[in-house]
């Protein structure tokens, strides 16, 4: 008898295999990323080396239009021993990533020992539990909506990095809710994610750009405000109707954000206040400084390093309230650090993929090619065919920044020769840039809040590879329309 329901229990399981769809059959993301790894080092071996001339203006490096060339190459070396010294370089490559990474690595790890301190002394989690108990349980969906609109607002004031701090609370808000930490993460890294991309005061892309344009700086703000409203609309109605409904707490999640009481249970007191006001103070000082190094107004760098830092003063004043011990702190911070180690490495292994397109000097070589098929298209499309192209592109330049000193000379030009307006051509290059974001292994600051998060990168793309799909055919209809009204 035992041996027949084991049977008929493998024959379900071979079943609902068989009955996944292809886009459902991800492998495991370290798996998955080195797949990409080796791929890359095979396009080395077939995409001839190239690169642009570069110049210095206002302090920035960036390309000269029409200076693309290809680089001369001493020539592939087919013998045993040159394409066994090649292949071990693909290897050394992953050690090469995760040193370039490092920065990455340890604001998760820093991060994960933070708020297993936090989560230990439940003061995030009375808030969460007293919110929701005062809104209702029966008003999840506003609940998802208001949080989604708040994570959005974050993406665009203060970015997308800046706000890895936050991840964390999304999941007690959707563990108070009955939900997975899937839902968390996709409240909170898809609505600082869209937020982000369509940020009208974005200084890392949209300011950038429109320096590189002559056009006056976070200028075009209304309607870039609205695409993002109704973009992140679509992505709470998204949550709501796909997400939520077939993700529901189980016991995978618990200890990652579950909440340990019933919700009528819940109240704050005067020392969850005091250590609420610490860790806001800290979002607060991140947020402010972020921006003012974003427009040059701090004097100073202000990335992952500076985040990190407040990361740690944030625990030690948090543990100082609860008068933890230090040998008691250090165990906590290592304890919450060791939770996260696998989401850490996944950021190490994907950064590899970028150290081999840059040794073999490619990157620019991919970046020209692209461009160059805007010629094959009506002009009617070329704006649409921009954000599809820069998307591409943001897999072998992951920073925006970085992006648009490389493709805003190229494209500023092509705007003059199709009759696009300036602002149009930012819109498509913002658009290409920051969706893709949320998708491409090769953005450590999406694989930094997944390691927080504890959701799987394959997973993640089971869930949010339709939403992306859907923001792109929103995203065209407003570039269309933008350029219909000539837009500038």
């Amino acid at each position: 008898m035992q041996g027949n329901l084991e049977q008929q229990h493998e024959t379900g399981n071979v079943s609902i295999q068989e009955r996944k769809r292809w886009y459902q059959k991800f492998p495991d993301p370290m798996v998955l990323i080195f797949y990409i790894l080796i791929l890359a080092g095979f396009l080395t071996w077939v995409v001839p080396k190239g690169a642009y001339d570069t110049e210095s203006v206002d302090g920035r490096q960036r390309v000269v239009a029409d200076s693309f060339h290809y680089l001369e190459d001493g020539g592939t070396t087919f013998s045993v021993g040159g394409v066994l010294n090649q292949l071990f370089d693909l290897f050394v490559a992953i050690p090469q990533g995760l040193i370039q990474s490092g920065q990455y690595l340890f604001i998760v790890f820093i991060a994960g020992g933070l708020f297993n301190i936090l989560y230990r002394t439940h003061a995030l989690e009375n808030l969460v539990g007293t919110a929701v108990k005062r809104i209702g349980l029966n008003r999840g969906n506003l609940l998802i909506w208001l949080a989604t609109y708040l994570y959005g607002l974050f993406g665009i004031s203060v970015g997308y990095e800046n706000n890895i701090a936050l991840v964390p609370v999304a999941l007690l808000v959707s563990s108070a809710l009955g939900y997975s930490n899937l839902v968390g993460a996709c409240i909170a890294i898809g609505g600082i994610g869209i937020g982000f991309t369509l940020s009208p005061i974005n200084p890392y892309t949209v300011g950038v750009a429109q320096s590189i344009a002559g056009l006056p700086i976070f200028s075009g703000g209304l309607l870039r405000f609205g695409m993002a409203l109704v973009a992140l609309s679509l992505l709470a109605w998204y949550i709501t109707t796909f997400v939520a409904p077939k993700h529901q707490l189980n016991e995978q999640d618990a200890g990652t954000g579950a909440l340990s009481k019933r919700i009528e249970d819940y109240r704050l007191s005067s020392r969850d206040l005091g250590i609420i006001s610490v860790f806001f103070f800290g979002i607060l000082v991140i947020a402010g400084c972020s921006y003012l190094a974003g427009t040059g107004a701090l004097g100073r760098s202000w990335y992952i390093k500076e985040i990190t830092a407040v990361f740690i003063l944030m625990s030690i004043v948090i543990a100082a309230i609860c008068r933890i011990a230090p040998d008691r702190y250090v165990a906590q911070m290592v304890e919450g650090a060791s939770k996260v180690t696998g989401g850490a490495l996944v950021i190490g292994l994907a950064a590899s993929i970028k150290v081999v397109l840059e040794d073999g000097q490619i990157i620019y070589t991919i970046v020209n090619t692209l461009n160059l098929a805007l010629d094959f298209m009506p002009e009617s499309l070329i704006a649409v065919g921009i954000s599809v192209i820069q998307g591409v592109i943001n897999l072998f330049i992951p920073s925006g920044s970085g992006q648009a000193l490389v493709t805003m000379p190229v494209l500023i030009p092509l705007a003059d020769l199709v009759g696009i307006t300036y602002q149009v051509m930012i819109l498509a290059f913002q658009v290409g840039d920051g969706l893709t974001n949320m998708i491409v292994p090769t953005s450590g600051g999406t694989l930094a809040m997944l390691a927080l998060a504890r959701v799987g990168y394959s997973d993640w793309l089971k869930i949010i590879l339709p939403l992306v799909a859907l923001i792109y055919v929103l995203s065209w209809g407003f570039i269309i329309l933008a350029q219909w009204m000539q837009w500038s």
